[in-house]
């Protein structure tokens, strides 16, 4: 996802034939059980039941590594920081499902929702940090800037898109460091957070704390807004009816064809360009892609597997599409299987797997195109069950 990408907008015609605009798409797995009569407020009640059960898993995901950050800076160690690196990985898992929730205008992305301060990217790491060539850069050595939740989430963007200060991958740069190398992720040593190894150690240490839990908190945000039985967000989505339906399938859509299979993937593929991967520190982006992936899937089927391992599974969007169109609904659940599968293969790194003459490269291609096709079928999926004027907008 780049936040500050451009916008891009698909518009199903009456016939439910997908006039793309622009964009880039999917993928999907296995079929799931259908209930015998799906209803519009079953699939949308269900949903949110869904999307909170996800987002509470990213948040007790993300409080694990909060605490593993907190037990590296207060003594710094290579286990540590190992640990750190670990627990950051375990909660990506989660948050990358979580992104089929976006692109509607909803909490997370709303005017004044978080998912700047969240997920923004790619990110400029010398504006937090020294990098090579630059010892002495970055808002951790500046000693005019004080570091704490406000000041980085003002700092957040400021001056420009990739100034990013905030969210998953500025505590990725914390924790990896810059990726040097071609085969595998960033080799930072957990010295540069020992007082008198590296200059501004314990401005490092504030920093990667700070900004960790001020991700917390913006996850916690979410949690709330989508938990029941409150007079939030949630409770007037739950009353939206075909509005809210519609607004499953745009971000199933935006997040197909505009964001994943666009911005995530053809726009690496086409500069081939380290930076254009979406967790470039750590070398996740191929798993980040697996679970953007998953989330759709998830959606479509009504299907959400917790952190406990207890199943979610309910009233799907599959289902009230087959009801209407079962050939339809079968021939989306097994597009959007391949995605996932597809997805699933493609080896990592990333940013070599990309690379023309890599072995990897038509797998990357392969899933780009299954995710192109998967769109196409949830717009012909959102025609199917009377939404005749879909706009799918990527923020």
């Amino acid at each position: 996802m780049k936040f500050q990408a451009s916008k891009r907008l698909w518009m199903l015609s009456a016939t439910g034939t997908a006039l793309v605009l622009a964009g880039g798409l999917g993928s999907l797995s296995a079929a799931a059980q259908t209930p015998a009569q799906p209803t519009v407020r079953g699939v949308v009640a269900h949903y949110a039941t869904l999307v909170h059960a996800n987002y509470e898993d990213t948040l007790l995901a993300a409080q694990e590594l909060q605490k593993a950050v907190r037990a590296f800076t207060a003594a710094p160690t290579q286990a540590r920081l190992e640990a750190a690196r670990k627990a950051w990985l375990d909660a990506r898992e989660y948050y990358g499902q979580t992104e089929a929730f976006r692109f509607y205008g909803g909490p997370i992305d709303d005017e004044e929702g978080p998912e700047g301060r969240i997920n923004a990217w790619p990110m400029d790491e010398s504006y937090v940090d020294g990098v090579e060539g630059k010892p002495g850069g970055g808002l951790v050595n500046d000693p005019k800037f004080k570091i704490s939740k406000k000041t980085l989430s003002d700092a957040n963007e400021k001056g420009g898109e990739e100034n990013i200060a905030t969210g998953w991958h500025a505590i990725e740069f914390m924790l990896w460091g810059q990726d040097l190398n071609d085969k595998g992720p960033g080799e930072r040593a957990y010295t540069d957070f020992v007082d008198g190894k590296l200059p501004n150690a314990d401005r490092r240490r504030l920093y990667l704390n700070v900004v960790t839990d001020l991700l917390i908190d913006d996850l916690r945000f979410l949690v709330q807004a989508w938990a029941p039985k409150q007079k939030n967000y949630r409770a007037e989505f739950e009353q939206g009816g075909q509005e809210s339906l519609r607004k499953i399938i745009v971000g199933l859509g935006s997040l197909s064809r505009g964001e994943l299979s666009g911005e995530r993937m053809e726009v690496a593929l086409n500069t081939q360009d380290q930076e254009d991967e979406h967790s470039c520190f750590s070398d996740n982006t191929h798993r980040d892609i697996v679970t953007n992936a998953t989330g759709i899937q998830n959606v479509w089927l009504g299907s959400y597997k917790r952190r406990s391992g207890q199943a979610v599974q309910g009233a799907s969007l599959r289902a009230l599409v087959a009801a209407k169109d079962k050939a339809l609904a079968d021939k989306t659940t097994a597009q959007i299987a391949q995605s996932v599968a597809h997805a699933t293969s493609i080896p990592a790194p990333f940013d070599q797997a990309i690379l023309d003459g890599s072995p990897g490269q038509p797998i990357v291609k392969k899933t780009i195109a299954s995710l192109v096709e998967q769109s196409k079928l949830l717009v012909e999926s959102a025609s199917a069950i009377g939404i005749t004027k879909l706009t799918l907008v990527e923020p």
